[in-house]
């Protein structure tokens, strides 16, 4: 049943869904033209606010596209491939390899959602080739949505680290929040532990008969790394340099020293952020490929599908812009909270989130639009602030399964389309918003 419910979304996706760049640029235009609805005075500055915006994410897209080559060079290493082969060939039957899959991503979001972001679709390809029965489009939605549900109980989501920090921008109105309050309260636990037990059921009990299984197929042939080259005649001084292993030893035990000192001197979960997870790859791919010539040419193999990385995270940035422009955000997030109450000012918060992040993915910047309206309207209606805050985490990454900007980079390291993979998220989703919506009518009066 749930394959065949499963394939209605799909079927939809394969028609209607076009490339992640094209489906980029139709929101760029949706946004313009609701900006005009609110703002018809505007048209050049909407247009003005675009441009601003497309340079607001310039050193994130950078960040995500040396993370896709650095993740992605350490995952063709041969050991790493052989390691992650070992682990692959452990389960003998699909729910099993689903099973492992689904908890790995689970546990790696609980450590940073961008390690899981790439980890997790690499042991996707390693199932797939050891596991017969495997459906491979949706083992790589059901790993990304276990990364974006532990960024619900997660202590690295932004919003939660913003209003653990004193003097964040709203604190004059609501004052400094914890996060054992924000993040482990009783009701979001249990949310999060709802939403562990759906996906796995879901991704378990979507079977697809033995014919309309598809397993992982690489779209092209890897680029070998390249090998110190055998010359006949006498080697040159720069021909040593280039295959020098003392070379990438230095890097690599300098980055060793760099990793161990942060450790020791803030703990091992405060030194997880987006720069020193990549820092992690970077390190580990100098003792990989440990001359210079293999390391350059492991990294020229992952330049072709940081590209599309590179390419529309700016433009995503241009999308938040002409939001914040035309006040399109703070309009449609005042309407939805106009007909709150206290019981159900959880949901409003949740389904608002779920909308407006479709236009801004990104959540910090979506809390600087919507922060101000939800925390008003919650000290109005006296309701209880932290699960404002849960309940617009959740919808902030219940649509990042609609809207693809972050899946891009998994997309591009296994050389999949958007829309080979959008139907299974989108029917993901469909579960998170009925089951989280419903859990945050009842379960606030049930235990608060």
């Amino acid at each position: 049943m749930l394959w065949r419910l499963s394939k209605s979304f799909q079927f939809a996706a394969d028609r209607y869904i076009p490339d992640s760049f094209v489906f980029c640029v139709i929101l760029t235009l949706l946004a313009y033209v609701c900006g005009l609805m609110v703002s018809p005075d505007k048209p050049m500055g909407l247009v003005v606010g675009w441009y601003n915006g497309l340079w607001s994410m310039i050193g994130f897209a950078f960040q995500m596209s040396f993370m896709v080559v650095c993740c992605g060079a350490a995952a063709k290493a041969p050991l790493i491939e052989r390691g992650l082969a070992a682990v692959a060939r452990l389960p003998r039957a699909p729910w099993v390899g689903m099973i492992v899959l689904l908890v790995f991503g689970f546990v790696s979001s609980l450590i940073n959602w961008a390690f899981s972001t790439i980890l997790t679709p690499i042991l996707a390809m390693q199932l797939s080739r050891n596991v017969k029965g495997m459906h491979f489009p949706l083992m790589i939605a059901a790993g990304y949505a276990t990364m974006v549900i532990g960024q619900t109980w997660g202590p690295s989501a932004s919003v939660y680290a913003l209003v653990a920090t004193k003097g964040h921008f709203l604190e004059s109105s609501i004052g400094v929040w914890t996060q054992d309050q924000t993040v482990y309260n009783p009701v979001n636990t249990t949310i999060f532990f709802i939403m562990v037990v759906t996906v796995i059921l879901i991704g378990v009990f979507t079977r697809p008969p033995a014919e309309e299984v598809i397993a992982f197929a690489p779209k092209q042939e890897p680029v070998p790394v390249v090998e110190a080259e055998e010359e006949a005649g006498e080697r040159t001084f720069a021909d040593r340099m280039n295959e020098s292993r003392i070379l990438m030893l230095i890097i690599g035990v300098a980055g060793i020293a760099v990793i161990v000192d942060s450790v020791v001197t803030k703990g091992l979960m405060k030194s997880l952020d987006f720069n020193f997870v990549i820092f992690l790859f970077l390190t580990l791919n100098a003792f990989l490929y440990n001359t210079p010539r293999r390391f350059v040419a492991a990294f020229k193999d992952m330049m072709r599908p940081a590209a599309e990385v590179m390419l529309q995270f700016p433009f995503y940035g241009g999308i938040m812009g002409m939001m914040t422009a035309s006040g399109l955000a703070k309009v449609l997030a005042g309407l939805l909270i106009q007909v709150a109450t206290v019981d159900t000012i959880y949901l409003w918060s949740f389904l608002s989130a779920c909308f407006i992040n479709l236009f801004i993915p990104s959540q910090g910047g979506q809390w600087i639009v919507q922060g101000p309206i939800l925390t008003e309207a919650a000290l109005a209606l006296k309701a209880n602030m932290p699960l404002v805050f849960n309940a617009f985490v959740h919808g902030d990454e219940a649509t990042n399964l609609i809207q693809p900007l972050y899946v891009i980079p998994a997309l591009a390291l296994v050389g999949m389309k958007l829309k080979e993979v959008w139907g299974f998220m989108a029917f993901i989703c469909m579960f998170w918003i009925v089951i989280v919506g419903t859990c945050f009518l009842v379960l606030p009066k049930l235990m608060m």
